[in-house]
């Protein structure tokens, strides 16, 4: 197989994410970490069972963005809330980690609500569309019959490395391939990658030892998955 077609194969777009260096407009249209200020008249910040509020780790209004994953069809805002310390790898949503999708009929209020002991740094977001993101080697996504024929290149000597033919984004980013520390895990059947908020020392987020938050939702029943590794 030729290398443009393996190429084409595993390429798939993504929106990565940069923190700040530019003047916030604070306008509704605007994605933040660390910030979540729009919510439903009767919502307020969500608080695990031991009463304690969840931090605030993203707002993401999705209609300005350069291109959005299936799984966010017709959503407009999606808000995401993580407990301190973080939930278990795969531990249901709902408790100790909670996204909020609101659709375009939902009607959405500002509102400043401050959390107690927040250590995420807000800043509003530059998105870039990355064309071509591609899965890492060891469990990231690459089919078996396309790893036997990376692995026949690698033979015969067209190529040194499997890292020779891709790119891969790291940073804070909707769609392509999740950026897994050590050996990547399937969360199941169904279950599609959306997105990832890794770790950034510009926004004072740390996942354990320099891992990303990963988040899949499941085409048929619409549930969320989280997981987590570091290195």
């Amino acid at each position: 197989m030729e290398i443009q077609e393996i190429r084409r194969r595993l390429a798939t777009p993504a929106i990565k994410f940069v923190a700040g260096g530019f003047r916030p407009t604070l306008k509704d249209e605007e994605s933040w970490l660390g910030k979540v200020f729009l919510f439903r008249p009767d919502e307020t910040v969500p608080k695990n069972d031991a009463g304690q509020e969840l931090q605030p780790y993203a707002q993401f209004f999705l209609p300005s963005l350069p291109f959005s994953s299936l799984a966010l069809k017709g959503i407009r805002v999606l808000t995401v809330f993580v407990s301190d310390p973080f939930p278990e790898p795969f531990e249901p949503m709902g408790n100790n980690w909670l996204i909020r999708e609101y659709t375009f009929d939902d009607v959405l209020v500002r509102k400043e609500l401050p959390v107690a002991n927040a250590y995420i740094k807000p800043f509003a977001l530059k998105a870039e569309l990355v064309e071509e993101d591609f899965p890492l080697w060891d469990g990231g996504g690459v089919p078996r019959d396309l790893e036997l024929e990376i692995l026949k290149l690698e033979r015969s000597g067209q190529i040194e490395s499997y890292y020779d033919l891709i790119t891969h984004t790291y940073e804070h980013k909707i769609g392509g391939y999740p950026s897994f520390c050590q050996s990547g895990i399937d969360p199941g059947d169904d279950f599609e990658f959306v997105f990832q908020i890794s770790s950034d020392s510009k926004i004072n987020l740390n996942v354990v030892d320099s891992g990303s938050l990963m988040f899949w939702k499941n085409k048929i029943s619409g549930i969320w998955a989280i997981y987590y590794d570091f290195y």
